[in-house]
């Protein structure tokens, strides 16, 4: 830029000499003077118009989604909704008295003490998290202090509420949302969602999102990227109550795809209350007839006997597909002693071939990459802060390139609260290089960002991977793995058999 300013004021001067030097100049000048213009204005432009690489990538994404041949029209969706409180998660727990401190993971809160404790040791991370307050009146008390925090604010919650949400955005989809639906998210819920009489009760779950920016402190921690931390004493979705309801609505609606959700709440009601609750819903799932597609989306869990329950209680291979982020697939493997169960944690950007390891075993172990298989599991969406994966068992699914784009794009649109990728406002966290297997001899992709989804396959399973362009200065980042998994399916299809 100094360089284009130095040679408007040489151009200036020098036109000045000649002009004193010859009386007669002003005509020949104005001739070179817009000549010289027009080719610095050219140059200028050149220099701008040189496409970033977010830009490429934003680009090719809208080239390369396209709807599928059939898409879905009805959707049913259950069964967690509630009412999410938004406030700062530091500024919160400061205006609660409480003392930063050093960060301890707990598989349930039973006071403020643990509250702090897990809050710091997932802000650290900078990884999203979730826990059952199992005190009512100590949540109570936190909940109105939350509502009334300056600048709190009140949403569609709940990974069911808020997918079926994100669902209703397409005008061509009608959704039919089951669970405790109380008169505040009746209020929020959009128009097309369809709520049956037996979901809607007098007052709402509520739910504390404690949200962070990256550079936050408190203390001596630092969140080293934006996310948040969500809490709660819900015991109608807790313990599902909607579930029944929820199948049994299904004959009169009629969908055409079901996506369920909530699972991973009943892990904080206790080992006796589950263990029962969860051969209960795996009956119950199994009476959605077999032609319907379910997607089951994941949520944060910590309890090993809770996950491997619900692996050997048979809820994975009965679903044909689901959605998770890196905490849950890690512990998934964890649980299941698969590959690099041996990881305790992530370490900044999830290794692509570590994660694509894992994504074949769980469809392996629980899914129909044998076509003897009873298992129904044929499909998984991950998705992580820099990228996102579709691993498909071939023949099952179609579209996957436009889902998997259409997946990450709204999770940079939506983080940046605007309708369409803002180029100047998100940045690419992904590796333009890596490998496709840490337990075996794999490829060496390269991203390029022309063609931004890069596609491998590893025995009869393929994986689609595509970067995030991030959010630089996140508004929000709840709900954003639901916003994800919704996009993705609503440009699948399932592949006739």
């Amino acid at each position: 830029m100094w360089r284009q300013a130095f040679a408007a004021v040489l151009l200036a001067v020098s036109i000045g000499y000649f002009y004193h030097s010859n009386p007669a100049f002003p005509e020949l000048a104005v001739r070179y003077l817009t000549t010289s213009l027009q080719s610095l204005s050219s140059c200028l432009q050149g220099s701008s118009s040189t496409a970033t690489i977010e830009q490429t990538i934003s680009s090719a994404w809208d080239t390369l989604i396209t709807a599928p041949a059939t898409q879905w029209t009805r959707v049913a969706v259950g069964v967690n909704a509630c009412v999410d409180v938004v406030v700062t998660g530091v500024g919160l727990l400061q205006a609660l008295a409480i003392d930063p401190g050093t960060g301890v993971d707990h598989e349930v809160l039973h006071s403020k003490e643990d509250l702090k404790e897990t809050f710091i040791h997932y802000m650290e991370k900078g990884a999203a998290a979730e826990r059952f307050y199992s005190d009512k009146e100590s949540f109570q008390r936190i909940a109105r202090a939350a509502s009334e925090y300056p600048g709190a604010q009140h949403f569609v919650g709940g990974n069911a509420a808020l997918i079926g949400q994100k669902l209703a955005t397409n005008p061509h989809v009608t959704v039919l949302l089951c669970g405790p639906v109380g008169p505040k998210l009746h209020e929020l819920l959009a128009d097309q969602i369809i709520v049956p009489a037996e979901s809607l009760q007098v007052t709402d779950e509520y739910h504390l999102i404690l949200e962070y920016k990256a550079g936050d402190k408190w203390g001596s921690s630092q969140a080293p990227n934006a996310n948040r931390f969500i809490f709660s004493h819900d015991t109608s979705n807790g313990e599902m109550s909607a579930l029944e309801t929820f199948v049994g609505s299904m004959e009169e609606f009629q969908p055409q795809l079901v996506v369920l959700s909530g699972l991973h709440m009943m892990e904080g009601q206790g080992r006796e209350l589950w263990e029962e609750r969860l051969k209960e819903a795996v009956v119950t799932i199994s009476d959605i007839p077999n032609e319907v597609p379910i997607h089951l989306e994941l949520a944060s869990m910590t309890d090993t006997d809770y996950m491997n329950s619900i692996m050997q209680e048979q809820v994975l291979p009965i679903v044909n597909s689901i959605g998770l982020n890196e905490q849950e697939l890690l512990f998934i493997s964890q649980a299941g002693l698969g590959p690099h169960s041996q990881l305790p944690s992530w370490s900044g950007v999830p290794d692509v071939g570590q994660v694509s390891d894992i994504l074949l075993w769980i469809l392996k172990q629980h899914g129909r990459t044998d076509l003897e298989s009873e298992a129904d599991l044929t499909r998984i969406h991950f998705h992580t802060l820099a990228y996102h994966i579709l691993a498909t068992v071939d023949g099952f699914w179609a579209n996957q390139v436009s889902a998997v784009s259409a997946g990450a794009r709204v999770a940079g649109s939506q983080a940046c609260g605007t309708q369409e990728i803002d180029v100047n406002r998100v940045v690419l966290k992904a590796p333009l290089e890596f490998h496709t297997s840490r337990d075996e001899p794999g490829q060496t992709m390269t991203l390029n960002p022309s063609e931004p989804v890069v596609v491998w396959h590893r025995e009869n399973v393929s994986f689609y991977f595509t970067p995030v362009l991030v959010c630089k200065n996140p508004l929000r980042t709840v709900g954003l793995g639901d916003a994800i998994s919704a996009e993705g399916l609503l440009y699948s299809e399932m592949a006739e058999q």
